[in-house]
């Protein structure tokens, strides 16, 4: 999945407002401050909080 970089300058966490990094592998968006990776599927993000899981960014 391929984001436009304007399209990634205004995403933000959900969660603190952070930014966002995409991540390959797992397929998701990482918060570089809360620390939490928001998986994708079928190519469809979720941003829910509550489905989010710890990221270490590597």
């Amino acid at each position: 999945m391929s984001i436009q970089p304007e399209l990634m300058e205004i995403l933000a966490c959900p969660k603190c407002k952070g930014s966002l990094e995409q991540v390959k592998e797992p397929e998701g968006f990482g918060c570089v401050e809360c620390n939490l990776l928001f998986k994708t599927e079928d190519d469809i993000p979720n941003f829910l909080i509550d489905e989010a899981v710890t990221w270490k960014k590597s």
